[in-house]
């Protein structure tokens, strides 16, 4: 069954929420096959085009997102209008978690940056399933340690590091993510990549240029990255 939500198509519940998003997400692929059924009948999925928004800053925040398809960018504006990306999420990735623990408003914006489709938990659901499952509680903790913990990082790379480490350790540590082997696809055009990094696009390509000239990286087609000497690297 589908009905229509906020002018985006959703399904109703079914055995695809638990194949293709519960199973995906570390705050619930622990507990066991009937426990991640029980949730998934709790979700419904919206599919979102390229480019369009999924929520902006100061809309209320009364739902968990997770991302079962696709990438989607996390985003706040600047004073002077431009896009500061706060992180990538890829299928298994979540965001909205602080809707959890207390009623509050979006304090970024979310675009899907391709063709995505997004599994919703609502507040109220969820906050049932924390009561019932404190080990999903913890797992969110986690995570929101680890985001605190990756913003401080690149906080800190901001204000003392050099562009080219900034790039090598986004490459470096993306690999170590998403890569396969010695080869890692970029998530990000090289404009938000730029502005990921706190840099411009014809920077980001001069810096990729001159670690392919010293045979650390070799670019290659579709945004991959092939990674020659990760000790090198690590150096830069």
């Amino acid at each position: 069954m589908e009905k229509e939500e906020n002018g985006k198509t959703c399904s109703a519940h079914g055995a695809m929420h638990h194949d293709h998003c519960i199973s995906l997400v570390p705050i619930f692929n622990h507990l066991t096959e009937d426990q991640m059924i029980e949730i998934s009948e709790l979700t419904h999925a919206v599919e979102y085009k390229r480019g369009e928004t999924i929520y902006r800053a100061q809309e209320p925040s009364d739902a968990l997102y997770i991302v079962s398809r696709g990438k989607v960018k996390i985003y706040r504006m600047s004073e002077s209008g431009k896009d500061q990306i706060q992180r990538i999420l890829t299928p298994g990735e979540f965001t909205g978690e602080l809707a959890l623990f207390n009623e509050d408003l979006h304090d970024s914006y979310a675009e899907a940056l391709e063709d995505v489709q997004i599994c919703m938990v609502k507040r109220e659901d969820m906050s049932l399933l924390l009561l019932k499952y404190p080990t999903i509680a913890m797992k969110v903790l986690s995570e929101f340690s680890k985001r605190l913990e990756a913003s401080e990082k690149q906080a800190t790379r901001f204000a003392t590091e050099k562009v080219d480490t900034r790039i090598a350790m986004y490459i470096a540590e993306t690999l170590d993510r998403y890569g396969e082997k010695d080869i890692v696809e970029i998530p990000m055009k090289r404009k938000d990549l730029a502005s990921h990094l706190g840099t411009t696009p014809e920077t980001i390509s001069r810096k990729l240029l001159e670690l392919e000239e010293a045979e650390i990286i070799k670019q290659l087609s579709g945004n991959r990255i092939h990674v020659l000497d990760l000790d090198a690297l690590l150096l830069v």
